[in-house]
């Protein structure tokens, strides 16, 4: 199945690139979340404008991503979360809440960008990684403290 992704798709591609994959997996996962459309003459049309929208979002010089990476890197970010008296969260902290509050310490991140290995569960120190660059990772450093 031929499919144009609108969205980034790990280890598969960026959004506006042309894919081939399995019908399956192109029909029961990525169409209905809306992570691509299907491939026709008029539909490559659209791929010069999700390209261009792409680049517009993406940090496009290696220096400046490793600036980005050193101001990430740089403190610990709080993430203030609801959590009940034993210290036990309820929920599990979510990747919009880390971009939340890596906007409100000043690092303006995609929230698409952003990695949690498992989920955070708990209040304490954790540790999440975000693809500045393709080249460029960062180790953000987290403090999950309850909201009052």
């Amino acid at each position: 199945m031929k499919l144009i992704l609108t969205h980034e798709v790990t280890n598969l591609g960026e959004p506006g690139d042309i894919v081939e994959v399995k019908d399956g997996y192109g029909r029961n996962f990525l169409l209905p979340r809306n992570y691509a459309i299907r491939w026709s003459k008029g539909a490559a049309k659209q791929v010069e404008s999700i390209k261009a929208a792409r680049d517009s979002r993406a940090v496009h010089d290696l220096e400046e991503a490793r600036q980005i990476k050193g101001r990430l890197e740089a403190e610990p970010v709080n993430v203030p979360v609801r959590a009940g008296e034993s210290g036990r969260l309820f929920g599990a902290v979510t990747v919009s809440d880390i971009a939340s509050a890596l906007e409100a310490a000043g690092g303006s991140v995609d929230k698409r960008r952003i990695e949690v290995g498992n989920p955070i569960k708990s209040l304490g120190a954790h540790q999440v990684s975000v693809r500045v660059h393709p080249e460029v990772t960062a180790e953000v450093r987290l403090n999950v403290v309850a909201s009052k």
